[in-house]
């Protein structure tokens, strides 16, 4: 049987991505427990593993990784979660007398900027009463998209759930799945899934456990230093840890920014806060980052900020879940086109075709072959050859 044209597979191939993003844009808030399930059952699927390399069954690996995975969720929920609301809520609130206080102190030192008609001055005098007025609304946006129309008690019920039973059975799905692939391109496909499972095994799990690191430590680390909501600060740089760099601008100058009104003429203890940053990204860069990410992964950060940009915007939350896996398939798959590319006549040119070779080889007989004649030394050439020559 021969293959289809490439022109019908490129048809075929568009169609169902197409069909993918239709459903996930329709489905969006629908399908969030089953995306979410999925995702926790992949980021598990290397403990599972190992388990049952050390002996444990499939059935028990999975069951010993949802205990804990419990056990976790329960302590979070009673510990740390109430504590990250209600400092979140006094930092939002306590907004407006944070700049009132940056303007007091503007206005001492540099008086000429800060007069009664100063931009600078109406802008900062709004901008605290913005923050605790939209802040709220804020949070409570960001928590609803993140939930939709599913409720949160179901979505509590059904990730578990999901995560439980695609974690069990993962192996056998991935199996399945490669027994569907087509026969033409199966070992090309096998190539580029191993390829963006490498990138994403070494990006999205890899950074995950950078960033609870690093959240833990910053937030240990500035509440131990009396930080007020260093707890949040620690939260905050630790999440966007996630995007190279922006973690440490965000938290080291958010938690700068407070150090300076809450320690103002206790220098050392806003050195001490920028030591506990500066420690954190020294860890990071030296350690964290090349042991547990690596150092060629192939998602850049403008990249990475671009695809959570595009599919939060088209998709909602249920978009920014399937954002980091897109955005490392297609840069996969950006790659191999190039290397396609690179290799073919489109980008070399058409290689010269040698000339022909229209030599003619003769074969003479000896006695019409040239011959030295010993007493002069002359080289005799017989006129004509004889008729036993043969030519090929």
């Amino acid at each position: 049987m021969m293959a289809l044209p490439v022109r019908q597979q490129m048809k075929y191939w568009g169609i169902a991505a197409a069909v993918f993003l239709v459903v996930l844009w329709a489905l969006g808030n629908v399908i969030l427990p089953f995306l979410v399930g999925g995702a926790v059952a992949y980021f598990m699927d290397p403990v599972a593993d190992r388990l049952e390399r050390a002996g444990l069954s499939r059935t028990a690996a999975t069951a010993v990784i949802s205990i804990i995975a419990i056990v976790v969720f329960v302590l979070a929920a009673l510990l740390v979660i109430p504590t990250l609301v209600r400092q979140l809520a006094q930092l939002i609130n306590t907004a407006p007398q944070m700049f009132a206080q940056l303007q007091t102190f503007l206005e001492a030192r540099f008086p000429t900027i800060m007069d009664n008609e100063s931009v600078l001055r109406s802008t900062l005098a709004g901008v605290g009463e913005m923050i605790r007025a939209r802040g709220g609304e804020l949070v409570t946006t960001v928590l609803s998209s993140a939930m939709g129309v599913v409720n949160f008690v179901v979505f509590i019920v059904v990730v578990p759930v999901v995560a439980f039973y695609m974690l069990l059975d993962w192996d056998r799905m991935i199996a399945k799945v490669d027994g569907w692939l087509p026969r033409d391109h199966a070992p090309t496909i096998r190539r580029l899934a191993s390829e963006i499972d490498r990138v994403l095994a070494g990006f999205v799990r890899g950074q995950v456990l950078v960033c609870l690191i690093l959240g833990l430590y910053y937030s240990v680390a500035l509440a131990l230093v009396g930080l007020n909501f260093g707890l949040v600060v620690g939260a905050i740089a630790g999440f966007l840890t996630f995007i190279p760099y922006v973690g440490a601008l965000v938290g080291g100058g958010l938690a700068i920014g407070l150090a300076l009104f809450q320690f103002w003429g206790e220098w050392w203890m806003i050195v001490a806060v920028w030591a506990i940053f500066q420690s954190g990204q020294l860890v990071e860069g030296n350690v964290l980052t090349p042991k547990l990410v690596g150092s060629s992964v192939g998602l850049h950060p403008v990249w990475l900020l671009f695809a959570l940009s595009a599919f939060g915007t088209l998709f909602g939350f249920a978009g920014m879940l399937v954002a980091v896996p897109v955005a490392a398939a297609l840069g996969v798959i950006a790659r191999f086109l190039i290397t396609q590319y690179t290799e073919s006549k489109l980008y070399n040119g058409l290689d010269t075709e040698p000339e022909p070779d229209f030599r003619v080889e003769v074969t003479l007989a000896p006695e019409a072959r040239p011959r030295l004649e010993p007493e002069t030394g002359a080289v005799i050439v017989p006129t004509a050859p004889p008729p036993g020559q043969t030519a090929r």
